[in-house]
């Protein structure tokens, strides 16, 4: 009993850290159904090539989209025809970056530490998409649909549904079939979050520290199965840095981190395949890896002392709004697993009368 309860309360404060912005990644898939004028994803992302990925890697960068928060709207990506190794490269870049985690990088880190956070991001989805893209096609990730996402039919020539019921539309289709698309894998990877959370002891890794390759390789074994946000990431990084982990080491788990964590790779293995699974780990752990050590010897050649820059600030307590949003994101998930609560729910056409007034 006492393990039970211990590892729901890791549990429980893992998705209430996730759970705002696994619902502001809702909220974005449904505003990308409603807002992307046809065929945008195919003309834009949707080849295989280097450019696809580039533009794909440039648009993760600045979305305030957190580790789980970017996967549902990876996937809506996916399904309106982003080619795979674009929409891994947007899976990788959203979560290692973001206005909010810039910011908060310049605040606890340093300027440098500020401009290579981004560029690393970008660098890593950038590779991780063109090794997807060479992969060939495992699975499809099912028929790209025409209709407006709730099972109307397809509007006809160039009219186009008026803005409030393209928002609910796609609204609806964000926490209902997509949610119950996912919903269940993200749930599974907070579980095995919270188990690691728990059986793993704070002070296991404190030997590893003492050498600058074995202290990257380190960081990068504890940031690939745990989920942590690239915001909430780095306070925990500037605390490391002060105790003496290079910057570089820093930076490993600053990328690795948000970018794979038990929740991304279930999803990835279940949308992109097991081959693209395999690709996509090893390109972020290599990228990783070798950009934590050129950080290291860029600092050691401009003798910067990163830890004279560091704020210390005191890890924050879950808010209300944290708690009410993981209590959210649980009912709805609860919920799509109980199909006669949905059956006949969110369909336009048959709301046509609240969408208008």
């Amino acid at each position: 009993m006492e393990y039970i309860i211990g590892i729901a309360q890791e549990c429980w404060l893992i998705l209430q850290e996730a759970a705002p912005y696994v619902l502001f990644g809702f909220a974005t898939a449904g505003l990308l159904k409603a807002f992307l004028i046809d065929n945008f994803i195919a003309r834009h992302i949707g080849e295989n090539s280097t450019g696809s990925v580039l533009k794909a890697s440039l648009l993760g960068i600045p979305l305030p989209l957190c580790s789980c928060g970017v996967i549902p709207a990876a996937v809506e990506l996916r399904k309106q025809g982003a080619s795979k190794g674009g929409s891994a490269a947007f899976l990788v870049s959203t979560p290692e970056s973001g206005v909010d985690s810039i910011a908060i990088t310049y605040a606890l880190l340093d300027p440098v530490m500020t401009i290579i956070r981004p560029v690393a991001a970008f660098v890593t989805a950038t590779v991780t998409g063109i090794l997807v893209n060479r992969l060939p096609e495992e699975q499809q990730p099912g028929p790209i649909e025409t209709d407006n996402g709730c099972g109307c039919p397809p509007v006809s020539g160039n009219e186009r549904p008026p803005l409030l019921k393209r928002i609910v539309s796609g609204m609806f289709y964000a926490f209902g079939e997509l949610l119950k698309d996912i919903g269940s894998w993200i749930l599974l990877g907070v579980i095995i979050a919270g188990l690691i959370s728990y059986f793993v002891p704070d002070e296991f890794f404190a030997s590893f520290f003492t050498g600058e390759l074995s202290s990257l390789f380190v960081m990068l074994l504890v940031g690939i199965p745990l989920y942590i946000c690239a915001s909430a990431s780095t306070p925990i990084a500037a605390a490391l840095i002060l105790k003496g982990v290079s910057p570089g080491a820093a930076l490993v788990f600053l990328l690795a981190g948000p970018a794979t964590n038990a929740a991304t790779i279930t999803i990835v293995g279940r949308f992109w395949g097991r081959k693209a699974t395999v690709v996509y780990l090893l390109s972020i752990s290599i990228c990783s890896l070798l950009i934590g050590w050129l950080t290291n010897r860029l600092y050691a050649f401009t003798g910067w002392d990163i830890s004279q820059s560091i704020s210390v600030v005191d890890a924050h307590e879950p808010s209300l709004f944290s708690s009410v949003a993981a209590i959210l994101l649980f009912a709805l998930i609860l919920r799509s697993w109980l199909p006669w609560l949905t059956t006949g729910k969110g369909s336009c056409c048959e709301n046509d009368s609240e969408v208008d007034t």
